[in-house]
């Protein structure tokens, strides 16, 4: 690697006064994979370009450690092999001289054995992960691109980043997928497969796969498209973005986090888009040009619209709309309007934010498949956030009426070897056959509780409440949920314990809500029963296995 280093000087005009900026440069002919940087928290964020022949290549901002490193972050430059880039930066010139080119990514010696590592969640190899985007299947491999900053474990420089996954469980991180441009940053949206080439993008025999996402600069948000040929390894973006831009309509910089799907009996494409105070709907022939046709209140953010069979009926189907939160109406869509007829509900509640679904599981697999954000950190690590675990959504027949019901997808199973079963145990003697447990890598409890004598009980790990029925108040850790049987005296609940986070699965996913892991100060204690004369009638403990250990 031959290094040279060489000022540059840009010239500003500020109040009539010139005003030098100074930044320093080094060049690079690459001949290797990566490019390591060096990162610290202790600096200032500034502007670091990649320009080749002049013309820049990337431009982000990052925390360029000038002397010892918190982590290194890096940049993924295959696709550069053998041109020479000239890496400029903006800050303190001394930290240009650690950066450095390999084929493996710095510290990947221990990468996924880092302490806070969470084992069967998925996780970025360095930086900040948000919203999930363009959740997607075609050809075998099932598509999770989400909002990433590569260059620090908080929020900023948003790209889109990319894994892939042959059963939902075990993912392949794969280089960033779109990157800012002149339209701004790239912010959440959705991705289709064009089987009827109704873009043009497509070439014989290979439909495109689009990307549909918000553009995000300081003072409007607009929506592009992006298209790509080879399963989403590479993409080009449309030429005539943006394909909406509805800032004056709705006079907000909020319009953000299309949902892009075909609708079969209008034979158009929908766009569920959060504008302002609600979900907007446009419908469209070709994915560039849209219509706008209704909007409905009542939501933030990342929207969903999907239709389900109740109790697996294709005869008795209802549409959900939801929005980050998780809350959600049932009703009716005709391909232009959604028209709520009952809500809002929610059926999970927690760390999980802005989840989406799945577009083009076959027919012969029917399911409706959701991952979300799980806003939570990872004290130490070089890397923030992780996604939930896969969940499949169907519409059952409550008590209360028709309702979401979410739990973890069958392929989860594979992760979970039983090795206690037992029922019939009073607090105290569950406690005792818990102690041999120990759940630092993570543990899987399901469990049924029956109450008689108290009025709340749970079970909690290290002093932190992960179940707490107080069926007095009707609340499962302080949130209302009221048991199909309204006189019963039992719960149940399935808990997934990671490194980090707690997921909570209540009487078969008629609820369930999510958590940071995090022990009281000092509190040891282990698992335990509480509840005055309670009787736990069952008890089941699996291991879990690492979707890392390959």
């Amino acid at each position: 690697m031959k290094t040279i280093f060489r000022p540059l000087m840009l010239f500003t005009i500020l109040v009539s006064l010139p005003l030098l900026l100074f930044a320093e440069e080094i060049t690079i002919k690459i001949t290797k994979k990566y490019i390591n940087l060096p990162v610290s928290h202790q600096v200032k964020r500034d502007k670091m370009t990649f320009s080749i022949k002049g013309k820049e290549e990337r431009s982000f901002v990052i925390r360029l450690a000038n002397e010892n490193p918190d982590y290194w972050v890096f940049c993924d430059v295959s696709s550069l092999q053998g041109k020479t880039v000239q890496i400029a930066y903006e800050g303190d010139p001394a930290g240009l001289k650690q950066i450095y080119q390999a084929d493996e990514i710095a510290g990947q010696d221990k990468m996924y054995k880092e302490a806070n590592r969470p084992q069967y969640h998925f996780t970025t190899r360095r930086g900040w992960i948000n919203d999930p985007n363009g959740l997607l299947y075609y050809d075998g491999e099932y598509h999770l691109f989400y909002q990433h900053n590569p260059y620090e474990r908080e929020w900023e420089n948003m790209h889109w980043g990319h894994a892939v996954s042959k059963d939902l469980i075990h993912w392949e991180e794969l280089p960033e997928a779109l990157y800012p441009d002149q339209w701004g940053t790239m912010f959440s949206g959705s991705a289709v497969i064009d089987y009827e080439n109704t873009s043009g993008f497509g070439k014989k025999d290979i439909p495109a796969m689009v990307a549909i996402y918000t553009a995000a600069a300081p003072d409007r948000q607009t929506q592009c498209i992006a298209y790509s040929l080879d399963k989403g390894r590479t993409w080009t973006k449309y030429d005539g973005n943006p394909v909406i831009d509805s800032k004056e309509k709705w006079n907000s910089v909020d319009t953000r986090d299309p949902k892009v799907f075909w609708y079969a009996p209008g034979n158009h494409w929908v766009m569920v888009l959060n504008e302002r105070d609600g979900h907007s709907v446009y419908t469209s022939g070709n994915l560039k040009e849209w219509t706008y046709q209704s909007h409905v209140t009542g939501f933030w953010e990342c929207p969903e619209l999907f239709e389900l069979p109740v109790d697996g009926s294709p005869n008795n189907t209802r549409w959900v709309m939801y929005g980050a939160s998780g809350t959600y109406m049932l009703g009716s869509f005709d391909g232009k309007t959604f028209t709520p007829e009952a809500g809002k509900y929610y059926y999970t509640t927690g760390t999980i934010y802005a989840a989406q679904t799945f577009t083009n599981i076959p027919e012969s697999d029917g399911r409706r498949i959701q991952i979300g954000w799980s806003r939570l950190s990872h004290p130490g690590m070089p890397f923030n956030g992780m996604m939930t675990l896969p969940t499949e959504l169907t519409l059952q027949t409550t008590k209360d009426g028709i309702r979401i019901v979410s739990q973890p997808v069958k392929e989860a199973a594979q992760l979970f070897t039983r090795v206690l079963q037992s029922g019939s145990l009073t607090a105290g003697q569950a406690n005792d056959k818990l102690k041999e447990f120990n759940p630092v890598d993570g543990l899987r409890i399901k469990t049924t509780l029956k109450l008689s004598h108290a009025t709340s009980a749970g079970l909690n790990l290290n002093g932190q409440h992960m179940l707490d029925y107080d069926m007095n108040f009707n609340t499962i850790n302080g949130v209302f949920y009221s048991p199909q049987d309204m006189t019963g005296m039992e719960i149940t609940a399935d808990i997934y314990m990671d490194r980090t986070s707690i997921e909570v699965f209540i009487d078969g996913g008629l609820y369930s809500y999510s958590m940071e892991r995090r022990a009281h100060e000092n509190n040891n204690e282990g698992f335990h029963f509480w509840g005055n004369n309670i009787e736990i009638k069952n008890l089941e403990v699996y291991s879990v296995q690492s979707i890392w250990n390959k």
